[in-house]
C-alpha cells in the first residue's frame, strides 16, 4: 500500500497502529480480514467468532474500528450495537458493518443502529482497504481533536486560575496600601475579609457568593488615600474638624472604585461606601439605616469593627475577644444588624481563630 492520499495530521504510522476489532461467525471472513489488514501494515488487530465477547473485550481493548457482520447467532449485528450504545459515554466508535445483503431497508437500519459504512461480501480487496482507511482517518481525527480540546481546556483553566490569583493580588495590595497609611498591618485585612466570609455563609449565601463579598471586603478603607497624613496618623484624639476629614474616606473610596463594571468592582465600592453606616441610621456618610444598608456593607462592618478592637492601635490596646464581644452585643440594633449579632455569636469561636491564625 502506498503512502498517497493520507489525510490531515496523521502519520502513517497513527494509522496503522489503530485498533480494530473484526467479528464474525464466519472464521474465513475473519482470517480473509486478517490477511488483507496485516499484510498491509495493520498491526493492532483482534478478533471474534462469538459475539457475546464483544461488550467485555470492548471495555478492555477499546478499538478504533469496529467491523461487524450483521447475520450471526445469538446475538446479531444490531443488538451488538445496541448493546455498545450504553458502553461508548459520549466516545465516537465507527462501525463497519459486513453484510450479504445490499438491500436499501437493511442499509438504513445499520445506519439508525450506529454503522458509519458496509462492506459487503464477498470482499473487493482495494474497497476493503480504502474504506477501512477512510474510516479510521476519521475516527483518530476526532479523538485527536478531543485531545486537543482536552489541552486547551486545562491551558484554559490554568490561565483563568492564573488571572483570578492575579486580581486577588492586586485588591489584597490595594487593600493594604490603604491599611498601612493607617499604621495597620496586611493582616487586619486578612482576618477582616476572613471573618467577613464566615459570617457570609452563615446567612445562607453560598461559597461563591460569600468568597465574592470577602474578596471586596478587602478594599473597604481604599478611600484612606485621600485623606492627609497629619489626620490619618495623627495619634491623640481627633477634633471634629479632623473626623469630619476622616469621615470623607467612604466617598473617596466609592469615587475610587465608581468607574469599575466588574461584579467585584461594584461590591468593592458598595462596602467601601456603607460600612461605616449604622443600623439606627446614625452613621457616615450617607445616614443609611437598616436593611437601606447593603447586606455587604452590614458584614464587613461587624467584621472590621472586631478586628479592631481585638487589634494593638497607636492610641488603644488590643481588646480581650470576650471585651469585643460584648461591645457588639451592647451594639445590636444600633451599630450592627441584630440578625448578624445573632450570627456572630453562633460563630464566635471561629471568630476568634482567624485572630490566631494571622497574627499581626
Amino acid at each position: 500500500m502506498t503512502q498517497d492520499g493520507w489525510k490531515g495530521g496523521l502519520s502513517p504510522e497513527e494509522i496503522l497502529d489503530a485498533r480494530i476489532l473484526l467479528v464474525d461467525d464466519n472464521p474465513t471472513n475473519i482470517e480473509l480480514l486478517e490477511l488483507i489488514l496485516q499484510g498491509n501494515g495493520y498491526r493492532n488487530i483482534r478478533s471474534l467468532t462469538n459475539p457475546q465477547e464483544v461488550v467485555p473485550l470492548y471495555r478492555t481493548f477499546r478499538p478504533d474500528l469496529l467491523i461487524l457482520d450483521l447475520n450471526m447467532p445469538f446475538l446479531d449485528g444490531f443488538q451488538v450495537m445496541r448493546l455498545l450504545k450504553d458502553e461508548e459515554e459520549g466516545d465516537y466508535l465507527p462501525i463497519l458493518v459486513l453484510t450479504a445483503k445490499a438491500d436499501h431497508a437493511t442499509r438504513i437500519q445499520a445506519l439508525k443502529a450506529g454503522a458509519k459504512d458496509f462492506l459487503t461480501k464477498p470482499f473487493d480487496h482495494a474497497e476493503t482497504l480504502n474504506r477501512i482507511r477512510n474510516i479510521l482517518e476519521v475516527r483518530l481525527l476526532h479523538m485527536q481533536s478531543r485531545r486537543m480540546n482536552v489541552i486547551l481546556e486545562e491551558k484554559v483553566r490554568e490561565r483563568t486560575a492564573e488571572l483570578e490569583e492575579s486580581r486577588k493580588e492586586v485588591i489584597l495590595r490595594l487593600g493594604r496600601a490603604a491599611e498601612y497609611r493607617d499604621n495597620e498591618t496586611g493582616a487586619h485585612i486578612k482576618r477582616m475579609s476572613e471573618l467577613v466570609r464566615i459570617l457570609a455563609l452563615a446567612t445562607g449565601m453560598d461559597e461563591g457568593q460569600a468568597n465574592m463579598v470577602s474578596l471586596a471586603s478587602q478594599m473597604h478603607d481604599i478611600g484612606k488615600i485621600g485623606i492627609p497624613d497629619a489626620v490619618l496618623l495623627k495619634p491623640g484624639k481627633l477634633t471634629p474638624e479632623e473626623f469630619d476629614i476622616i469621615k470623607t474616606h467612604p466617598g473617596i473610596g466609592g469615587e475610587v472604585l465608581s468607574e469599575g463594571k466588574a461584579h467585584l468592582t461594584v461590591l468593592a465600592r458598595e462596602i467601601a461606601l456603607t460600612h461605616h453606616e449604622k443600623w439606627d441610621g446614625s452613621g457616615y456618610p450617607a445616614g443609611l439605616s437598616g436593611e437601606a444598608i447593603p447586606l455587604a456593607g452590614r458584614l464587613t462592618a461587624l467584621a472590621d469593627v472586631f478586628d479592631a478592637l481585638t487589634s494593638i492601635r497607636p492610641y488603644k490596646r488590643a481588646w480581650s475577644h470576650q471585651e469585643a464581644r460584648d461591645e457588639i452585643v451592647a451594639q445590636k440594633g444600633r451599630h450592627f444588624d441584630p440578625r448578624l449579632v445573632e450570627l456572630f455569636l453562633e460563630n464566635y469561636d471561629a471568630f476568634c481563630r482567624v485572630a490566631a491564625i494571622y497574627p499581626d
